[in-house]
């Protein structure tokens, strides 16, 4: 941290003095002898700074690092804007914890106030919480909102995040709650089975779908919908962000709660996180969202002010009353989203939509030609499977030796293949052409 300041052993032994100790050993007194350490930690000596950046250096170098990269499935490697970074990364933003002092955080209560309010934008929705730790959680954060004492099973589609639903099974588990996956045919929801499970099923809750879902591919979000609402249930949508920017809003399809990861917006892939999930929803189900929202006031001077208007949770709450006991507020990553969205505007984030898209159709075609078929027909994003006769392993393996990293293989001979605006045209290429090798046998 740039502004970091170390202090002397005279400063210390003055702060001591002003705090009423006479040493550190005196300061912690209060803790028991038998359980404090009389030994120094067995670390190793300091490095210079020289040294440790060598240290560092080489233990980096044991990871491998792709430059191409093909694998989606809920990490993507859209390109993020340099300013997203230059303005997180200042410390006023880096060091402030979740903001539980309303009247010491305008700063960061803002930022967050401006992040609901791009969400609400994305998503069509009346209003959106703080954040959530991730998109899984999101998604398992809406069962207890849409739940009541004549409506107690969930209902997930088995085309949503295999990780998303061992989440919500989880939280289910947790809360006594039964969650019934809904099989899928021909890559998306069973509608028909759907409609039988949830008319024989009076206790029914809610459905949670993603649009679009695991393996890429676009559903029916709306008769989903309509199947949902006519068995009494409520609708949750799974969305991804980027791709809200060309299709449909979780508004517009009927859902009741919106719910999704915002890795999208300006998160790297990070080893896996920190990301940040999100969750919005009509003004009807406001008092039933988990976690804190952040609304705009004026202060005893008329000036626009910032406050935490609903904070459900069991720190804020009688824990009976509280819709969320774990949900985490990613105060940054919220704040990264904001920037990301304010950085790309509407048409940036479409024109990566689409070039995702595009991307994607061109490369399975690419794919075909070279000897592997597509599992579905239905339309999709920037996400598809294959079959790959010469087997994923060995597949992946070859590309991996050109510093590709393929799609994400699920059996031996199935393979998810993701494209973003990232990857080019002679990318894909070079991916089509050493799969088409392998195929015939042939070095590519």
């Amino acid at each position: 941290m740039g502004s970091f300041v170390p202090n002397t052993d005279r400063e210390q032994e003055e702060m001591l003095k002003e705090a009423g100790y006479k040493s550190f050993d005196d300061m912690f007194s209060c803790i028991p002898d038998e359980v404090r350490l009389k030994r120094p930690l067995n670390l190793p000596s300091g490095l210079s700074e020289m040294e440790a950046i060598r240290k560092m250096e080489e233990i980096s170098e044991k990871n491998v690092t792709f430059k191409h990269i093909f694998r989606g499935a809920g990490a993507y490697n859209h390109y993020i804007p340099a300013i997203v970074k230059s303005v997180t990364a200042k410390e006023e933003f880096v060091t402030t914890y979740t903001p539980y002092q309303a009247e010491i955080s305008q700063g960061v209560l803002q930022s967050i106030f401006e992040y609901q309010t791009m969400m609400c934008e994305l998503t069509g929705m009346d209003v959106a919480n703080a954040s959530h730790y991730d998109g899984a959680t999101a998604a398992a954060e809406s069962i207890p909102m849409c739940k009541d004492r004549k409506h107690k099973v969930a209902y997930v589609s088995s085309t949503v995040h295999p990780g998303t639903i061992q989440v919500m099974e989880t939280y289910c588990f947790g809360s006594n709650t039964k969650l019934v996956q809904v099989p899928s045919k021909d890559g998306v929801t069973d509608m028909d089975k759907l409609a039988k499970m949830l008319k024989d099923d009076p206790e029914a809750a809610c459905l949670v779908m993603q649009q679009p879902n695991f393996y890429g591919i676009y559903e029916d979000a709306t008769k989903l919908g309509e199947i949902v609402h006519e068995a009494g249930a409520k609708f949750v949508m799974s969305v991804n962000p980027i791709a809200l920017s060309v299709m449909k809003t979780p508004a517009e399809c009927g859902a009741d709660v919106a719910v999704g990861d915002g890795q999208p917006l300006g998160m790297p892939i990070a080893y896996g996180g920190p990301y940040l999930g999100f969750m919005a929803a009509p003004k009807s189900m406001m008092r039933k969202l988990p976690g804190r929202i952040v609304g705009e006031t004026t202060d005893d001077k008329g000036n626009r002010a910032y406050v935490l208007t609903l904070q459900a949770r069991e720190q804020h709450i009688r824990r009976e009353k509280a819709s969320s006991n774990i949900c985490s507020n990613q105060a940054l990553c919220a704040l990264t989203a904001s920037v990301y969205m304010a950085a790309m505007g509407a048409d940036g984030m479409k024109e990566a939509a689409t070039q995702s898209t595009s991307k994607a159709h061109y490369l399975m075609d690419a794919l075909k030609k070279a000897g592997l078929k597509p599992m579905f027909s239905g339309e999709f994003f920037n996400e598809f499977i294959t079959d790959c006769p010469c087997g994923s392993d060995k597949l992946l393996d070859a590309l991996a030796e050109k510093g590709i990293l393929g799609g994400l293989p699920l059996t031996e001979n199935v393979v998810l293949w993701c494209t973003t605006e990232m990857n080019t045209k002679e990318e894909m290429d070079q991916v089509a052409s050493i799969v088409a090798a392998l195929i015939s046998g042939k070095e590519a």
